[in-house]
């Protein structure tokens, strides 16, 4: 009996130790599931961060001074109204490459609100796509490049280069008029660039 007692206590003893082991490795396998949810969730988190801050900062920037032309009057009595805007874009400190072909804009003023139709040939661009397309509405287009990288237009608006972007209005900006032009890249917050028309109007107009 005695004997039968201590190999019974003995074999406890092991049962004790095998479960022991197991709560060890369902704790441990445990752990690591939890962990790696952790990490996964956390990268998910900064990716999400990151996401959202370049959606709502400026990916593009206004440089210099904004020109308003009057190229349509040809007779003293002709309307003296500003028909084609002139600016430069480049991109904010930081901000990565733009495609110029996937950027939308859109003018308004009082009386009106109009998508400005893109340069033709955007998608696949080559040179500069200088031609405004034919239509009814606005137009706006690419007329020239600067500090390019690769030292040739690509359609692409990298770090330290500038594009002159050229929009015309058909229905043309009387004077005093206040107008507003919103240019929308497919990366990063849209800008809003307005501007009054003088009072006089010349061939030449700084915009204010």
């Amino acid at each position: 009996m005695s004997s039968k007692d201590q190999n019974d206590a003995g074999f406890t003893g092991l049962e004790a130790a095998i479960v022991l082991i197991a709560f060890v490795v369902v704790a441990a396998v445990f752990s690591y599931v939890v962990l790696g949810a952790g990490f996964f969730t956390t990268q998910k988190a900064q990716q999400t961060v990151y996401s959202a801050v370049g959606q709502s900062s400026s990916t593009l920037e206004l440089i210099g001074n904004v020109y308003g032309l009057n190229t349509s009057a040809t007779t003293p009595s002709t309307p003296m109204e500003v028909d084609t805007v002139n600016f430069t874009l480049g991109l904010a400190a930081g901000a990565t490459a733009v495609d110029m072909s996937k950027t939308t804009m859109v003018y308004s003023d009082a009386n009106s609100l109009i998508p400005l139709a893109g340069p033709s040939g955007t998608t696949a661009w080559t040179a500069l796509p200088t031609n405004l397309p034919t239509g009814t509405n606005a137009q706006w287009a690419i007329t020239a490049d600067q500090n390019s990288p690769t030292g040739k237009f690509t359609g692409s608006l990298n770090p330290n280069e500038q594009y002159t972007i050229t929009v015309y209005i058909p229905t043309g900006i009387p004077a005093n008029d206040k107008f507003n032009i919103q240019i929308s890249p497919s990366i990063g917050a849209s800008i809003s660039l307005t501007r009054t028309v003088p009072g006089t109007v010349t061939a030449v107009n700084l915009l204010y």
